[in-house]
């Protein structure tokens, strides 16, 4: 949901792990019964998301419009709570990126999990060398996890010939 992964994609998933930590944080410090409701329907997206594998694509369908009418329900409830609120708005704005990974099944994660441990090595690297001297090492090395990290994604890929054929284009 940066600003700048917007529009380069035609959808994009927000990362349900940070909204149900929200939700968690939620939980402990409001009232009201909204955060409740969030973290069951956080629980149906999780419990989609894993088992979305073995699903027919007519029951991934419907358990996903289920998703939808529900959290439309949840976002147009009133609360009085600014804790509450400022939740609700969260999710409202990320409403069309809730369930992205239902539209495409097995090739979107509900989680930024996997991008994020993708840049733990650069973010280790970093703080080990205190950063890059020259601005053409870090962006020379940002282009090789990327092109690797691609890589990985089709399998049987030839990570060294990807490189190759890369640095040959």
């Amino acid at each position: 949901r940066y600003a700048a992964q917007q529009g380069h994609a035609d959808a994009h998933q927000a990362c349900l792990a940070h909204l149900a930590r929200d939700v968690a944080y939620a939980l402990q410090n409001s009232e009201d019964f909204l955060p409740m409701r969030l973290k069951l329907w956080l629980n149906k997206a999780f419990g989609l998301a894993e088992g979305i594998s073995r699903l027919a694509p007519s029951t991934i369908a419907t358990r996903r419009r289920a998703l939808e009418r529900t959290i439309d329900d949840i976002i147009t409830t009133p609360t009085s709570c600014e804790l509450t609120m400022k939740l609700r708005n969260r999710f409202a704005r990320a409403r069309e990126q809730l369930l992205t990974f239902a539209y495409w099944p097995g090739k979107v994660e509900p989680t930024n999990n996997a991008c994020e441990r993708d840049l733990r090595p650069a973010v280790i690297q970093r703080k080990i060398t205190n950063g890059y001297r020259a601005m053409w090492a870090a962006q020379g090395e940002a282009d090789i996890r990327t092109v690797v990290a691609t890589a990985r994604l089709t399998p049987g890929t030839n990570i060294f010939g990807t490189i190759a054929a890369t640095l040959g284009a």
